[in-house]
């Protein structure tokens, strides 16, 4: 059968992916920030129906400076992440960066686990808290190197 748009095309792939054969939700990468993020946002996440999650925290560790938290709090903080997201994907997996620039260790994470998606929800009703994560969110969109997916703040 003939893909009307395929006019002048050379090549035999769907142009409905970039990619061709790639699931667009076919490996998530979910980055969390707590156990309630963590919920909120596999919660809002589940209607879409990825094939696999990787659940990601990200450690602010600095390089000569005093660390936000002590590492310890944070790794619990991080499974206590991965508890909440597993409650809604069984199978999700888990992957801990450490640095201090969270943007660059989400995109490297991305890279890791092969991500074919960053999917996130903007945290906050606050103005800071859209600020600070408005700027992540604008990182993340303009410099990310696999689509990048905001799904809906459906919380008040």
């Amino acid at each position: 059968m003939t893909d009307p748009d395929d006019a002048g095309d050379t090549d035999d792939r769907d142009d409905t992916t970039p990619t061709g054969d790639t699931d667009l939700l076919g490996n998530v990468l979910l980055p969390v920030a707590n156990e309630d993020d963590a919920l909120a946002t596999a919660r809002a996440l589940e209607p879409y129906g990825p094939e696999r999650v990787t659940a990601l925290h990200v450690v602010e560790k600095g390089e000569g400076v005093p660390d936000k938290t002590p590492v310890e709090q944070s790794e619990a903080l991080a499974e206590e992440s991965y508890a909440a997201v597993r409650s809604v994907f069984p199978d999700a997996g888990d992957h801990t960066a450490y640095g201090r620039d969270v943007a660059a260790e989400i995109f490297a994470a991305a890279e890791t686990v092969e991500a074919t998606a960053i999917v996130y929800r903007s945290r906050g009703d606050n103005r800071l808290m859209q600020l600070l994560s408005g700027d992540l969110s604008l990182k993340l969109v303009t410099n990310a190197d696999v689509p990048v997916v905001a799904l809906p703040n459906t919380e008040s």
